[in-house]
């Protein structure tokens, strides 16, 4: 469906029983809501209601030009428009990678809006920003992110022989057509730029600017993670106030929601107390 906020439209998938407790679901890059269909029928099953919408620049009605529209308050007021939109008071909370961002910053700036988190992949971004000042080997997993920045360069970079690079970075979600299911959608006209724009737009000023988390609060982690190292995942906890556990898959890439739908959507269910 689509659903209009902030002058932009949408396209959410929702699913579940229509009186369910809600879930909002906030996908990564360079993916888009497809990535939680494999954690949304177990979720449904416990009595859930889901939301998860290709958020800005991923929805084709949503891809302001400007760079500096994708920096995180952005989002994260999109986030919030999105359940003013959906009648949604307060919903439980899911993020993965950069939508886990978007809900650190949800969840700190509005905690009445969020029932419960569970973060996926990418921790606080105060963990996230200390552990690149600090750990060299965090430093070196983000080196990519010096790409993503240049304008043009890396567009060009991930989209040459059809999209290889871009397919190879995808590699860990499964096998050539669950790639082919991210990589295809960003060769659109402006798709990839929009994507990239969240890195661009980035600052450190912004990062910090995301405060302590007082909501009950998951964050999931993957040993194998390529971009995200131990430091930052353990330091997470120090900027939740609330109830937290941290909960590590072992032997599991960084696409969490494609390679353990199963133990993500236990680790969910585990936090939001199913229909509750």
């Amino acid at each position: 469906m689509q659903v209009q906020a902030r002058g932009l439209t949408f396209e959410v998938r929702s699913g579940g029983p229509a009186d369910g407790v809600p879930v909002l679901l906030l996908h990564g890059f360079p993916q888009h809501a497809g990535e939680w269909d494999e954690v949304t029928p177990a979720l449904h099953a416990a009595g859930l209601r889901t939301y998860a919408p290709d958020q800005r620049g991923y929805s084709p009605l949503a891809r302001p030009g400007a760079v500096e529209a994708y920096r995180i308050p952005e989002l994260v007021a999109d986030a919030a428009a999105l359940l003013d939109a959906l009648g949604v008071g307060a919903a439980h909370l899911v993020g993965h990678d950069w939508g886990a961002i978007v809900a650190w910053g949800l969840a700190a700036a509005h905690p009445d809006r969020v029932r419960t988190l569970t973060a996926v992949s990418v921790p606080h971004p105060a963990a996230m920003a200390h552990a690149l000042a600090t750990d060299r080997e965090q430093k070196a997993r983000s080196a990519y992110i010096g790409l993503f920045r240049r304008p043009g360069t890396a567009e060009r970079v991930l989209l040459a022989l059809r999209s290889a690079a871009l397919r190879r970075l995808l590699g860990g979600v499964g096998d050539a057509d669950r790639v082919a299911r991210y990589a295809e959608p960003m060769r659109e006209p402006g798709a990839l730029t929009a994507a990239l724009n969240w890195y661009r737009a980035m600052s450190r000023a912004d990062l910090a600017a995301v405060g302590p988390v007082s909501v009950p609060t998951t964050f999931v982690w993957s040993d194998k993670d390529v971009a995200i190292g131990r430091t930052a995942a353990q330091a997470c906890g120090d900027h939740v106030t609330g109830e937290y556990r941290f909960v590590t898959l072992a032997g599991v890439s960084h696409w969490i929601p494609d390679a353990a739908p199963g133990p993500l959507a236990e680790a969910i269910l585990a936090r939001t107390g199913g229909a509750r």
